[in-house]
């Protein structure tokens, strides 16, 4: 069984046992957590399609830790203007476990 859900603006298809990496939840670890905006659910050729999203369908997850990315550099260069300018970015993220699926 899959679903697509919806968090920080993305969307992510899951399944049961998954780790995946989203955007920030002010959650501690361990928490659980529920999301409601699923907008497909498939269980082999039975797929069900929300319109915009699957009424009664929920995603059940934990909290598996807070952390960073790696660091991305951004670099901007004028040549022959005697000009460059350097700057890192980190982005946060939280790790999910996808526990369970709700049709």
């Amino acid at each position: 069984m899959y679903a697509v859900i919806v968090t920080g603006g993305k969307q992510y298809k899951v399944t049961e046992g998954e780790f995946l990496k989203v955007e920030k939840l002010e959650l501690a670890a361990g928490e659980a957590l529920t999301f409601d905006r699923v907008l497909l659910v498939g269980n082999g050729d039975d797929v069900t399609i929300g319109a915009p999203v699957v009424e009664g369908a929920k995603v059940l997850a934990e909290v598996v830790s807070q952390g960073r990315h790696d660091k991305v550099t951004i670099i901007k260069f004028r040549r022959r203007k005697h000009h460059m300018k350097r700057q890192g970015h980190r982005q946060w993220f939280t790790e999910i476990k996808i526990t369970g699926i709700q049709a």
